[in-house]
């Protein structure tokens, strides 16, 4: 009777791990959609699961809505079109790499980046043309700052406002930000056209997020910030969209 009960043990718990990771998967993926009839399904199954000891049901339940309440709180502080952080996201982890550079006595630099024309490009190419330029504004800024997610905070903070947080001394300034930006665009299409800001973290004098952001978009409303061509938005159609400079 004891070697059978302690041979089950074992198999309730590959079937308590199964079981967690199944409905794990499911109440992540119906949270990221926002699909509230799946959540509800699935967290009814919980509660009707079979198979184990009221405490190891107890356990799954537990930490199944612990992996909902995370799911949320990750959409809660990402952008869905681009992936990034939205600002309430960049605010909360970008302070606490400020808190991490004071600590450190280490600079740190704030990239400002609009999408010039936005608007237009919506009334004249539509909602999949901007969400194109969007996303390529995002994955420009990943391949600017690789290290993100441990040094470097990104976020798309508005429909087309975007920033990053570095202590990578290679965009110390608005120049020196614009040359990166030029040589990752080398093989873009299209190519982005783009105003570009900085502001700096002194760990000696520190400032908070709010300050560095308001500070990068003044510097970006400098004339000398303007990065590329900017093509009159009358030349950019659907076989021109190529054309686009920032």
């Amino acid at each position: 009777m004891s070697q059978a009960t302690s041979s089950s043990k074992p198999s309730q718990t590959r079937v308590a791990r199964i079981q967690h990771g199944e409905f794990a998967n499911q109440l992540r993926a119906a949270a990221a959609d926002g699909d509230d009839a799946r959540i509800t399904q699935v967290l009814a199954e919980l509660l009707r699961c079979k198979g184990l000891s009221r405490g190891q049901r107890i356990a799954l339940q537990q930490k199944a809505l612990l992996t909902l309440v995370h799911s949320l709180r990750s959409a809660a502080l990402n952008d869905d079109l681009t992936g990034l952080h939205n600002r309430r996201g960049f605010a909360q982890i970008g302070t606490r790499v400020l808190d991490l550079a004071a600590r450190d006595d280490q600079s740190a630099h704030l990239v400002y980046l609009c999408v010039d024309h936005l608007e237009r490009v919506y009334e004249l190419l539509g909602r999949p043309a901007a969400q194109m330029l969007i996303r390529q504004t995002g994955n420009l800024l990943r391949d600017l700052f690789p290290a993100y997610g441990v040094h470097e905070v990104l976020g798309r903070l508005e429909s087309d406002e975007f920033a990053a947080l570095t202590t990578n001394e290679d965009f110390a300034s608005v120049e020196a930000a614009i040359g990166q930006i030029r040589i990752a665009q080398r093989t873009a299409t299209p190519t982005l056209a783009l105003s570009v800001g900085v502001a700096h973290f002194n760990p000696r004098d520190p400032t908070g997020i709010d300050e560095l952001l308001e500070e990068a978009e003044r510097n970006m409303n400098q004339p000398s910030s303007e990065l590329g061509i900017n093509l009159p938005i009358s030349r950019i159609g659907l076989s021109a969209l190529s054309a686009y400079r920032v």
